[in-house]
């Protein structure tokens, strides 16, 4: 008996694969069944912008099924929808970056990234929303609107890859690419309880680019509800380009190997709250804590772990590496003064910041990130993985542009409460977000899983452990969905 409609999109993106190549269900009857989704839920969510019309998307879904019918398969995602992040080109699809500006400009032709999906036979159906330029953990702008959360639409869906994350815990998407600067694969995915992995550094080339040496800190990645479907889209996301000479050589297909493995003696490093420096909101790490009960039933070992530097001096050096890499992507708009009204103060401020910055301090921010990442090398010696919450604040009012405090303290950037995210991004180590928990008020959290260099595989495998370890967690579902 062929699945009914409802039950095609709450496939997993494996099992929906699997069904597709076994001819179970048609690629056409996928599509149907996701663009009725996408009808449901996005008019009150606003996850997925600039919807492809829809007789294309079914002729293409229709090219899939005859393409199947010759013995023809492109691979992985053959006939799976997907959206594309609104920072990445799609050929023919607006890339706005949310900024009015933008609105109107049309990419010619794919971005990497969407070149092996598409490779792979997805069929792009649109794009997701996403924060003016990706800038704050908090997907609103003034070309498309706010996203909002997927379990309580008056709070913020996270970001920047918001629209994503919130697509995937509504099941518009069976899985969900996005971008990760200052934990944008990771917060939204703790705000809307899916998984969202950080790749290290180097694993998913990024093309086009203006700068291939230095601007390392942004990475695309995957967000799936499973880990298994996150494995399988990083593996199709992954590999090295020629255009990006930092890329990681590894074959990406050892990403699409099982899963399974005994986790047991794995030591695990709660950094928490790094010993009061980060004001986190009540109930955020009690629900953590009792994520990594899980991996003490696992057989895991988990101890207290301290960075082996001063948190200040890593923020400080965070501080100039940021401004360095997102103050030129402000300055072309900036230098028509017509525009800058219609540039979002946050994104004005990192450019005027990016403006005072010399290269004797990029140097020693440098020098100090070198130092950072050799202290992170000292605690893996301790520990195979390290934890942390995904965030400091459960998720707060759509209508707020980021909070002003946490915990009675003043926040002195716009971007400070989001200052737990730094560190994996900073050494370029892989994190993952699971889904850790809810807080009395239920919304979602997620516990980030920090990896040793390069160690994607690994902590892929105790992500996958951990979520066997909680399937009722794992399957909640948001309100009405």
């Amino acid at each position: 008996m062929k699945p009914s409609a409802t039950h095609i999109t709450d496939f997993s993106a494996t099992d929906l694969s699997r069904a597709i190549q076994q001819r179970q269900v048609s690629c056409h009857e996928v599509m149907q069944a996701t663009l009725a989704q996408v009808d449901r839920f996005n008019p009150g969510s606003n996850a997925i912008v600039s919807r492809v019309d829809t007789e294309a998307l079914l002729r293409q879904a229709q090219e899939r099924d005859a393409q199947l019918a010759r013995g023809e398969s492109m691979g992985w995602m053959h006939g799976m929808p997907q959206a594309i992040k609104d920072l990445a080109n799609v050929q023919g699809l607006r890339t706005s970056l949310g900024s009015p500006l933008m609105k109107d400009v049309v990419a010619a032709e794919d971005g990497l990234m969407a070149q092996r999906m598409k490779a792979s036979g997805a069929i792009v159906i649109g794009k997701t929303n996403t924060p003016e330029f990706g800038l704050g953990s908090h997907t609103f702008n003034e070309v498309f609107g706010p996203t909002r959360n997927a379990w309580d639409p008056s709070k913020s869906a996270g970001g920047s890859s918001g629209g994503a994350a919130v697509a995937l815990a509504q099941r518009l998407l069976p899985v969900a690419d996005g971008s990760d600067f200052m934990g944008s694969l990771r917060n939204p995915a703790g705000w809307n309880h899916v998984f969202g992995m950080r790749p290290s550094q180097g694993r998913v080339p990024m093309q086009p680019a203006q700068d291939v040496f230095m601007a390392q800190l942004a990475t695309e990645g995957p967000m799936a509800r499973h880990v298994a479907d996150l494995a399988m889209l990083l593996s199709v996301q992954a590999g090295p380009h020629p255009a990006s000479p930092l890329s990681l050589a590894d074959d990406p297909a050892l990403l699409a190997g099982k899963l399974d493995s005994d986790p047991k003696g794995q030591r695990v490093g709660w950094l928490g709250d790094l010993q009061g420096h980060l004001p986190i909101e009540d109930g955020i790490l009690e629900v953590c804590q009792t994520a990594l009960n899980s991996f003490t039933g696992m057989g895991c070992t988990v101890d207290e772990a301290q960075l082996g530097m001063p948190p200040e001096q890593i923020w400080q050096t965070w501080l100039v590496w940021r401004q360095a890499l997102v103050g030129p992507r402000i300055a072309p708009l900036w230098l028509n003064p017509a525009n800058r009204a219609h540039i979002k103060a946050e994104a004005l401020w990192e450019h005027e910041q990016y403006l005072t910055l010399t290269g004797a301090q990029l140097m020693a921010a440098s020098a100090s990130r070198t130092r950072f990442h050799h202290s992170m090398l000292a605690l893996f010696e301790k520990f195979d993985v390290l934890a942390i919450p995904v965030a400091q604040v459960w998720p707060f009012d759509v209508n707020l542009r980021w909070p002003q405090s946490i915990a009675g303290r003043s926040m002195d950037t716009y971007h400070r409460w989001m200052e737990v995210v730094i560190y994996a991004t900073l050494a370029g180590l892989p994190s993952i977000s699971v889904p850790a928990g809810f807080g009395a008020n239920g919304l979602p959290m997620g516990l980030a899983l920090i990896g040793k260099p390069q160690g994607d595989w690994a902590l892929l495998k105790l992500a996958h452990a951990y979520e066997k370890a909680n399937p009722e967690l794992i399957n909640r579902r948001p309100p009405g969905v």
